[in-house]
């Protein structure tokens, strides 16, 4: 099942996908799971699938306006330097442990919202990466476990302001500019995709591939991931791990290749679909 927030009739709702439309979740159990992130934690996925195959189609998918899979994430988790190409390219060195910073909700768009480059910076990378939304929470989670506690996967752009990202050796400031990220275009539920299953990750700006990889290239897998993560901090029902970039980042090309207004960037994840922004100025 494929699950999305949008809005419809100029309300914020979330709902079932496929390709003859959307069905309004929201309308229909807005009353006992009022956002997707509820309906995560509640463990309603076998309701709303028996919702939409009684009510059928509400919306096309062009009449829809996409927010972030999650518009309300508790922490967004992102997974730094995990393909080792990338991890050569930017000439950083081995570690045992995973790369993790934040960002913040307002820092996401969804499908195709244009992603804003800030006019403070004329360096604007994409990042093509894979996202898992987490279901069941849990604390310490032991990889073994750790599949149990994913409710889902999303393509993701975690678009970079480089320029900002190098001030300091933080890199807070540069992922976290307004409508600077990108979520969508839904979340296909963990049901639909086996555990370990080998998925495909590319990058497109204007048509042209500029990533391209598979899970099994990561550095950490993502139960690795679940598990480190969930040591430090408690993960809840709607929390999202980013899980990392491939190598072609535009800022490691000769000569650089950045995102200006008027490109488009999309990022494609096999058994997921593919997340489309177009690039304005912010």
């Amino acid at each position: 099942m494929k699950l999305s927030s949008f809005r419809l009739n100029g309300i914020d709702t979330y709902g079932a996908a496929d390709d003859r439309g959307v069905t309004d979740l929201g309308a229909r159990l807005g009353a006992k799971y009022p956002d997707l992130k509820a309906l995560i934690a509640g463990n309603g996925f076998a309701e709303a699938r028996s919702v939409a195959e009684k009510a059928g189609v509400d919306a096309k998918l062009d009449a829809i306006a996409y927010r972030p899979v999650i518009p309300n994430p508790g922490k967004i988790l992102c997974i730094g330097l995990n393909y080792e190409e990338h991890r050569v390219e930017t000439q950083r060195d081995k570690t045992a442990n995973p790369t993790v910073f934040l960002r913040v909700a307002e820092s996401q768009v969804g499908h195709n919202q244009p992603m804003l480059c800030p006019r403070e910076s004329t360096m604007f990378d994409y990042e093509g990466e894979i996202a898992i939304v987490i279901g069941a929470p849990g604390r310490r989670i032991a990889e073994a476990d750790a599949w149990n506690h994913v409710a889902g996967y999303s393509c993701y752009n975690e678009g970079s302001v480089r320029d900002w990202q190098r001030h300091t050796t933080q890199f807070t400031a540069g992922k976290n500019f307004a409508a600077t990220g990108a979520f969508g275009p839904w979340m296909v539920t963990a049901d639909e995709i086996r555990p370990g299953e080998v998925l495909s990750l590319m990058t497109r700006l204007n048509g042209e591939v500029m990533q391209k990889a598979t899970t099994e290239m990561m550095i950490f897998p993502i139960p690795r991931l679940i598990a480190y993560c969930s040591t430090f901090v408690p993960l809840a029902a709607g929390d999202v791990i980013v899980t990392g970039t491939p190598g072609g980042v535009g800022a490691r090309r000769n000569p650089p290749v950045w995102m200006k207004p008027g490109d488009v960037a999309e990022v494609e994840v096999s058994r997921v679909g593919c997340l489309r922004n177009p690039i304005a100025v912010g």
